[in-house]
């Protein structure tokens, strides 16, 4: 997978990256030097100069605390340094680059953070494996009550770098400092919010280290699907361009309407709702250019599916909680074709999950929130660990929603999307994903990059709008998202204006 910027390591793979740097004859001194250069300058690029001070931890983390504090004392900051544990008890480049500050050590304590202005965190990264304790948790917990403006190194203390989860307590900061490639736990809630603002800092690895590391985690990015997306070419016709069918309900219209117009959108060549013969004039009277066709009974889906050009199926938007939505999710299952399951086409089989697993057999993307999820799914651990332990359960792509929506292969490569506005959480906007997964599969897109891209997509034009948004905004958003994406990778760059963060 391209780009390898967007790499998510975890704290055992960037432990990893930090040894193959060092068998490769750069010094750990030198590599934690630049850290705590990058971290006392993002300090003074963000404020004026005024007290600080700098909370070291007992390892590599308060190494690089140990070194920022050097530095902004010799640019005339007043530092205040304290260390949790004894100097004596420091080893490797920690304990090198804590001999080198000429400043006072004092004990970590609450009252150490009296008339400053600022805090550095370096107590703990992103490899913390247990809850804060005694106090380390009683100064994160001040710092929090305080409100005072925190630049933390590699991540907020008691943040795990990867799962983003807190353990015991965490102190929001403004701005985190991290080294040589994002982790997981910045892109997952609460993980992301903790953060504030990102700074990734080049530190001196080399990018081939990746070859001692296998990638398997991504940031969603055009970079890592931009160069398959199936542009229209001049010499396609609609039917080259896939069929996407969506299921319709009798009672919810709106939702597989929704379906239907994203995938159209998206660029599915055609797009055919079927629905129940007595809902046929409501879905008929408010679609133009999507084809309506009347569905008399549950054992009539079996035929409709015969049409060998109808490439993907969309199943569960709308449809119902019912014997008779589990009945056309098998149908459509049965065909081998790409398949698109979402909302009740996943809650459908909250007794027989396992009918719904084994009945999987061709290109099959499920789209769950956390709820859904929970109905079929016994996976247990964080949201990247529970959505990967799925995928390869099923054998489909799992693309648990919400904030940081986890795109899951079942050969066990993840993608974790960070683009998604607070206004996506409106009725609705699931469906329009839905619909946009399958017109990307339906144009020959694979099921995890359509389904990385869809999500992408989805986030794109809910930030482009912003508040105020309904899901019917979504697909008419759409066109201004693909002409900006197109004119990235016509430009051969997939680099795309980002949207300032919104306060």
């Amino acid at each position: 997978m391209g780009m390898d910027k967007n790499v998510l390591l975890t704290p055992a793979q960037m432990a990893a990256a930090d040894r193959a740097a060092i068998s490769l004859g750069i010094s750990g001194d030198e590599l934690m030097e630049a850290a705590g250069l990058a971290v006392a300058n993002a300090v003074r690029d963000r404020w004026q100069p005024g007290p600080v001070v700098v909370l070291c931890g007992p390892g590599s983390n308060g190494g690089d605390g140990f070194v920022a504090a050097r530095h902004l004392a010799q640019w005339g900051w007043p530092v205040r340094l304290g260390l949790l544990g004894e100097p004596a008890a420091l080893a490797g480049s920690a304990a090198h680059h804590a001999a080198l500050w000429e400043g006072a050590v004092e004990p970590v304590s609450v009252s150490l953070l009296d008339g400053a202005s600022i805090v550095v965190d370096a107590l703990f990264g992103a490899g913390l494996s247990r809850p804060l304790q005694d106090e380390a948790y009683a100064v994160v917990q001040e710092i929090a009550a305080r409100k005072l403006p925190v630049c933390a190194v590699d991540v907020p203390s008691g943040v795990d770098g990867g799962t983003g989860q807190v353990l015991g307590a965490a102190a929001p900061a403004e701005i985190t400092v991290t080294f040589f490639r994002r982790k997981p736990g910045h892109v997952l809630l609460p993980g992301r919010v903790l953060c504030g603002r990102l700074v990734l800092a080049d530190i001196g690895i080399p990018g081939s280290v990746f070859e001692q590391i296998p990638s398997t985690v991504f940031r969603n990015s055009p970079r890592l699907w931009l160069s398959a997306y199936p542009w229209p070419r001049m010499d396609d016709y609609k039917h080259q361009r896939g069929h996407v069918l969506v299921v319709g309900g009798e009672i919810m219209t709106g939702a597989a309407r929704l379906s239907a117009m994203a995938a159209a959108r998206v660029g599915a060549g055609l797009v055919t709702l079927v629905v129940p013969e007595p809902a046929w004039a409501v879905y008929a009277a408010a679609l133009t250019s999507i084809m309506v066709q009347p569905l008399d009974d549950v054992g009539s889906l079996p035929q409709m599916l015969e049409d060998g050009g109808r490439n993907v199926i969309v199943v569960g938007p709308g449809a119902g909680v019912s014997e008779a939505t589990r009945q056309h999710v098998l149908a459509a299952l049965n065909t081998g074709r790409g398949v698109v399951l979402d909302a009740d086409g996943i809650t459908s089989f909250r007794t027989v999950p396992q009918t719904l697993f084994s009945a999987i057999r061709g290109p099959c993307v499920m789209t769950p929130h956390e709820g859904e999820f929970g109905r079929v799914f016994t996976c247990q651990g964080s949201k990247l660990e529970r959505a990967r332990a799925a995928a390869a359960q099923c054998g489909a792509v799992i693309v648990l929603k919400g904030p940081d929506t986890v795109i899951a292969s079942p050969d066990g490569r993840v993608i974790i999307n960070d683009n998604a506005p607070p206004d996506l959480a409106t009725g609705g906007t699931g469906d329009v994903l839905a619909g946009l997964v399958a017109g990307l599969m339906a144009q020959g897109l694979e099921p995890f990059f359509a389904a990385a891209a869809a999500v992408w997509l989805h986030g794109r034009a809910a930030q482009r709008f912003g508040p105020g948004l309904i899901a019917e905004d979504l697909p008419a958003m759409l066109p201004q998202v693909l002409r900006q994406l197109k004119q990235a990778s016509m430009s051969h760059v997939a680099h795309l204006v980002p949207v300032p963060d919104r306060a």
